[in-house]
């Protein structure tokens, strides 16, 4: 028999909040962090906007020779790990070899990358360390180094998919018997390959992104990093640790249809979502609301909602659907698990976060999308979606 799989540790860092307390706040209120970016330039961009982690100083978390060790992306995962580790109490608890990292990557240390090239071209020397993170595996690399963590050590990287994932796979770890404990998540961090790559496919808005609004012109861009830690009920309870909530099921499956659109039926989107309630052991009338992937671009929201109306049919109009892209930026790599911890801290607080910067009602888009403010509920359970670029899927059943 699988084991219950339950989150005992939560951390996050990104534009909106640089923990936990900061993000939580951040998800009752209307504060995005999307805004001027400057990380580097990109007055060349018909956007020139996202969601950037400001004031970050890397000597603030790590002495100045580790510092110099990781790249920008390993820093923030190694931050939310330990934050969630922290949070959940659990170093010490088992052995080393019972504790896994399974985590999303996307671009990695393609930042430090691109200024080792830009000075390569230039003539000038940078020292090569600045490719240490270029694999997208080496923040896993560095989390169970520094936090000591000898068992499972894998890397998703399925696109905006890859850390919902990677938090799914971790579970499955758990309930299989296979680890005691994994710190499941994902970091990504911008750099000029995912800003000009993203504006070249003209999906970006020059604006705030606006999901499920009407004149919607696409995404805006994040960063960040957010991880869980994951244990089996049973080995939770029995040391005493806070069960911040569950991961009862997931799905995931890959679209076929374009590398870049989605099926405009909705039907995968709907089959995912109905394979990870199935998965969950969970009756639609059970979900009392859904984080969309809800990039803000003129298909994917039609389609989303459209495989609303699959999974839910008449009730529908009952299951909110929402956004938090519109706060956080779309943190490719690490959007999975940023929005899979949102859903969980909303859970514990009873509320419905709002989808950010409403322009108008969108007839194609007609469900309720919590335009107008968070909403108090008593819900239990919420899904988490994450659909990516090459048709990566990916559904996560949460509840309390």
């Amino acid at each position: 028999m699988k084991k219950r799989v339950v989150i005992t540790g939560l951390g996050v860092f990104c534009g909106v909040g640089k923990n936990i307390q900061e993000f939580s706040a951040a998800l009752k209120s209307d504060k995005t962090g999307i805004g001027e970016f400057d990380l580097f330039d990109v007055s060349a961009f018909p956007s020139r906007i996202a969601s950037q982690v400001r004031n970050y100083d890397p000597l603030d978390h790590f002495d100045k020779r580790t510092a110099a060790k990781l790249s920008r992306s390993d820093q923030f995962g190694v931050i939310a790990a330990g934050e969630a580790l922290r949070d959940s109490g659990v170093l010490g608890c088992y052995s080393p070899y019972d504790m896994g990292v399974s985590m999303g990557g996307g671009a990695a240390g393609m930042f430090q990358g691109e200024r080792w090239l830009k000075a390569l071209l230039e003539g000038r020397k940078e020292h090569p360390s600045l490719l240490r993170g270029i694999l997208p595996d080496q923040t896993a690399t560095d989390i169970s180094r520094i936090y000591g963590l000898g068992g499972y050590q894998g890397t998703v990287t399925t696109a905006c998919s890859s850390s919902a994932t990677a938090i799914g796979w971790g579970a499955d770890l758990v309930a299989s018997g296979s680890q005691k404990m994994v710190v499941a998540g994902g970091a990504d961090t911008l750099s000029v390959l995912t800003f000009s790559g993203f504006n070249s496919l003209r999906v970006v808005d020059p604006q705030p992104c606006a999901p499920f609004s009407l004149g919607r012109q696409g995404i805006s861009l994040g960063e960040g990093a957010a991880f869980v830690v994951l244990e089996s009920e049973e080995d939770a309870l029995a040391r005493g640790a806070h069960i911040h909530g569950a991961i009862l099921g997931y799905s995931l499956a890959g679209e076929a249809h374009h590398m870049t659109a989605p099926d405009p039926s909705g039907m995968v989107a709907a089959r995912v979502m109905q394979e990870a309630l199935k998965s969950a052991s969970v009756d639609p009338l059970q979900v009392g609301w859904v984080n969309a992937h809800g990039t803000g671009t003129p298909l994917n929201d039609v389609v989303e909602s459209n495989a609303m109306r699959l999974v839910f049919g008449e009730r529908t109009d009952q299951v909110p659907l929402v956004s938090t892209k519109a706060m956080t930026g779309h943190c490719l790599g690490a959007a999975g698990s940023i929005e899979a911890v949102a859903t969980i801290v909303a859970l514990n607080g009873n509320f419905i976060p709002q989808t950010l910067n409403y322009r108008g009602r969108d007839p194609e888009c007609d469900l309720e999308y919590c335009h107008a403010g968070p909403r108090t509920t008593d819900s239990r359970i919420a899904l988490s979606n994450s659909f990516a670029f090459g048709g990566n899927v990916t559904s996560l059943v949460l509840s309390l």
